[in-house]
């Protein structure tokens, strides 16, 4: 089970992708765990043949937890553990490193279920079936709803567990929930963010920048274009901020075991709200490989999976730098609270129109306030400073993003 989040304990694992026998790769999305911040797919981490599903549908295994055996190209099975030593051979054997589970952690093992000789097999909905989330469906089970009878609201019509949660209440006894999904993520959100500030020694800096010359760009670009493939102020705003961590590295990359790793790539977070609210902040992986129509795709994308449940399991913890912004209407400046183990956030205010000295002349402008919290253990005043002329520069030049 892996860490899906900094205040992350322990995950409900509600569907296989795979099953015994099939053949996986690095990056393949084999199972979707359920969260305090919705349901999210795994991806795995190694390269080879599932061996065994040792995690049961339903199961709630905390944070390192075996999920699977997976055997690398010619190993052997291993051996069917005796109930006299079935715990030591829940874990790797020294002897032979390939032979491991799904992000198993030292210890895990003694909170894992035992080796079982029938592997758990994957649920198939037929073909019929409503389109729903993996967390809505295992909801619509435990209150006995008929998922055709439920109409969606997410992307597509597809169900979501929101849907579900209005059609029915949690059957009394153990199985019961102790608030409603939305309870849920707002304690997760207070956990990270208690432990944010308790930890992270944030400093910030503000700069009000004129964004006339980007909105007058996007203009002509979307000129012709249909609403669908516009490209909005926020990709933008996106994009600069990639561009700019490219080039002041200290802003880029986590702050874990009292160091700062500078990260290889930049893969830019960015902030969505929720419907019926909360807060994600999945990522935008290797986000300056991505150009400007690239960067506004891939931002809807995550969106739409965001508000379906469908985020991948490395969106959501290999962020290195966020941009949250308050979009086109709000408060005109926003300070933000570090995701840890990041080491800075891009809070971005809402545009406004003021009166602005341009060529020795007041003419009014739109304009954003940009705030930057940084880590100050990562950097500094000087550094952030550097961040925010990068950014301002490129906003100025938006052909170049």
């Amino acid at each position: 089970m892996p860490s899906l989040g900094a205040d992350m304990e322990a995950g409900k694992l509600v569907e296989w992708l795979v099953k015994p026998g099939d053949t996986v790769s690095r990056g393949d999305v084999v199972a979707v765990v359920e969260t305090q911040k919705g349901a999210i797919e795994i991806e795995i981490f190694e390269q080879g043949q599932v061996h065994e599903l040792t995690a049961e549908l339903g199961a709630e295994l905390p944070v390192g937890a075996p999920m699977a055996i997976i055997l690398s190209e010619g190993e052997a099975p291993p051996e069917v553990p005796s109930p006299a030593n079935a715990e030591p051979a829940l874990k790797p054997e020294p002897s032979n490193p390939a032979k491991r589970a799904l992000q198993a952690e030292p210890g895990a093992a003694a909170a894992a279920q035992p080796a079982r000789s029938e592997p758990v097999k994957a649920p198939s909905a037929p073909a019929s079936a409503p389109n729903a989330s993996p967390a809505a469906r295992v909801r619509a089970h435990e209150l006995s709803l008929d998922l055709a009878t439920i109409r969606g609201t997410g992307p597509g019509g597809v169900i979501v567990l929101q849907d579900v949660e209005g059609r029915g209440t949690a059957p009394a006894g153990p199985a019961a929930r102790t608030g409603s999904p939305m309870e849920e993520m707002r304690k997760a959100i207070a956990a990270a963010m208690t432990r944010s500030k308790q930890t992270i020694p944030h400093f910030y800096l503000s700069e009000t920048i004129d964004v006339q010359p980007a909105l007058d760009y996007l203009v002509q670009l979307n000129a012709g274009r249909a609403p669908t493939e516009r490209v909005l102020l926020g990709a933008l705003f996106v994009r600069a901020a990639t561009r700019a961590a490219t080039k002041v590295k200290v802003m880029n990359g986590h702050f874990v075991d009292g160091a700062f790793h500078r990260a290889e790539t930049v893969n830019t977070g960015v902030a969505v709200a929720l419907r019926g609210g909360g807060l994600v902040a999945p990522a935008l992986m290797d986000a300056p490989s991505l150009d400007l129509d690239q960067t506004m795709a891939s931002m809807r994308d995550l969106v739409t999976r965001a508000r379906a449940g469908r985020l991948r399991s490395s969106e959501m913890t290999e962020g290195t730098i966020t941009v949250s912004s308050l979009g086109e209407t709000g408060a005109e400046a926003m300070t933000g609270v570090i995701f840890p183990p990041q080491v800075a956030l891009i809070g971005i205010g809402a545009p406004h129109e003021r009166p602005w000295v341009v060529d020795g002349a007041v003419v009014p402008r739109t304009v954003v306030t940009l705030t930057i919290s940084a880590d100050h253990r990562a950097s500094d005043g000087r550094q952030v400073a550097r961040f925010i002329s990068e950014f301002e520069t490129l906003l100025q030049s938006p052909e170049q993003l």
